[in-house]
């Protein structure tokens, strides 16, 4: 909660010279940058790597971080999937925060477009639904956890069924 993302952030006005595979802004004001590398040729390309957060990140597989991992600067954090194998170190954002903040409002603006103009409005009521139903289970299994947990109790908490 509170963590804002968009995927293939351009940097700057006009043309812009780099692009962020995936950022992210939360209500701290903190920015994270992730750049997403497939292939050992990938992560060795001239291809600007845009670390311009307070923190950024490589994501790559276990084999390609095991390839690469002599060869990524200290200050940058590594995810092997939803892993952390690495921390990023905090940085001083290498551009001006508000162009940071325009880049990415940009690129959310691109991607409800694709959505409004794919025709299908149902999309995000079906994305709403489903968290709601993850919410409601999640519920629920703390609920029978809750209940699993006072079987046996009387209503003093004793176990009834151990001596104590």
């Amino acid at each position: 909660m509170g963590t804002f993302g968009c995927f293939e952030v351009t940097i700057g006005f006009g043309s812009g010279k780099e692009r962020v595979d995936y950022i992210t802004y939360d209500t701290k004001g903190v920015w994270k940058c992730y750049e997403i590398k497939v292939s050992k040729s990938d992560f060795y390309s001239k291809a600007a790597k845009t670390f311009v957060g307070h923190y950024n990140y490589y994501v790559l597989t276990n084999e390609l971080y095991k390839l690469v991992k002599d060869d990524i600067p200290n200050h940058i954090g590594v995810y092997v999937g939803e892993q952390s194998v690495k921390r990023a170190k905090k940085q001083e954002l290498a551009v001006d925060e508000q162009i940071l903040k325009d880049s990415m409002i940009r690129s959310l603006a691109r991607e409800f477009q694709k959505q409004y103009r794919s025709g299908n409005p149902n999309v995000v009521e079906s994305l709403e639904r489903q968290l709601r139903n993850a919410r409601e289970e999640a519920r629920g299994d703390r609920k029978r956890l809750q209940e699993l947990m006072n079987f046996g109790r009387d209503k003093y908490g004793r176990n009834w069924y151990m001596d104590e």
